[in-house]
């Protein structure tokens, strides 16, 4: 089956912070690929390089290098049909529902917008569509008319779901979608989103630091680290047994702690570094338990290690004896 969305190699630089010093490169040589109808779980720290990703999938930022194509379609083609296409057939559900909704407009105001935008729908076409929508991700027709103030947080990130679907999109970037959601909440969201995956046929590609959300709805997992994607491969596999000292860290840290979050500081060395002051060699080399375990061998501070295996692959240079 060929993919949806195929990334290869993509690079994103930011101007450097300071004079004469080199560019920032928040994401470096990423591949992903998502056949039609998978969840894709990219996960990793703040700084990782995750989110810069999904922005350069949905064009909000232009790549510095690389590939990204889309149902055939090369996404750095500056034909404005392609662009108008790519754009309505992927929509972005946002991590900070309230934010993302303009307070001054109704809800029923919220969802019509996209389809006046692309010239769905309009009279009472619109209106139908808008009430179908608001029934599909399970809020009443009632609330139409209320405010986002007016609602919960699980309420708020129903109309953002609803405002993405509202032009029938083939992919949906979910940029932790339940992170500003109690617990409870998070697992009806999660339920949702798996159910209009199955009714809908999407494809998701699912951004978040919570290993437990990562491990519930994907059917594949990149783990990035510094700008870097350091694991990938099927979910069942790389979370029963990871390849990479990394990602081994942070599933023993989630094990031991009953903690899914990324955030909480695994058992490593030091601190996870900024994209500005990325080391030489394997990035994670300064904080790696394996290789002060072989007595800290110096291809690790000199080479950069590429991802080897065929369906679950990992970069690191002695990946055999994690």
């Amino acid at each position: 089956m060929s993919a949806l969305l195929d990334v290869r190699g993509l690079v994103k630089e930011f101007p450097p912070r300071r004079r004469r010093e080199p560019p920032v490169r928040a994401a470096d040589g990423v591949d992903v690929a998502l056949e039609p109808g998978q969840i894709y779980g990219l996960v990793g720290e703040s700084g990782s390089g995750k989110t810069t990703v999904a922005r350069c999938v949905l064009g909000l930022e232009r790549p510095s290098g690389g590939s990204i194509v889309y149902d055939g379609l090369d996404l750095a083609s500056r034909d404005r049909d392609v662009v108008r296409r790519a754009r309505r057939e992927m929509q972005l559900v946002f991590q900070q529902p309230a934010a993302a909704l303009d307070p001054r407009m109704t809800l029923r105001q919220l969802v019509a917008e996209p389809l006046r935008t692309h010239k769905l729908a309009r009279g009472a076409e619109l209106a139908a569509r808008v009430e179908q929508l608001v029934g599909e991700v399970g809020l009443s027709p009632a609330l139409l008319d209320r405010y986002p103030h007016e609602l919960s947080g699980g309420q708020c990130q129903r109309v953002v779901i609803a405002r993405a679907l509202s032009t029938g999109p083939r992919l949906l970037v979910l940029d932790e979608p339940t992170s500003a959601l109690d617990v409870v909440v998070q697992a009806q969201i999660l339920n949702l989103l798996l159910a209009l995956r199955d009714e809908r046929g999407l494809t998701f590609l699912l951004i978040s630091h919570d290993l437990g959300v990562i491990g519930h709805l994907s059917d594949r997992i990149g783990v990035m680290y510094v700008g870097r994607l350091v694991e990938e491969g099927p979910s069942s596999d790389l979370l029963a047994a990871p390849r990479h000292p990394y990602t081994r860290a942070l599933l023993g840290s989630r094990r031991g702690r009953g903690s899914a979050s990324l955030d909480a500081a695994p058992p490593l060395l030091g601190e996870t570094p900024p994209p500005w002051a990325a080391p030489a060699g394997c990035r994670f080399h300064p904080r790696c338990p394996l290789r002060e375990q072989l007595g800290r061998p110096a291809i690790c501070e000199q080479e950069q290690p590429s991802l080897t295996g065929s369906e679950h692959r990992a970069a690191c240079h002695f990946q055999e004896q994690t």
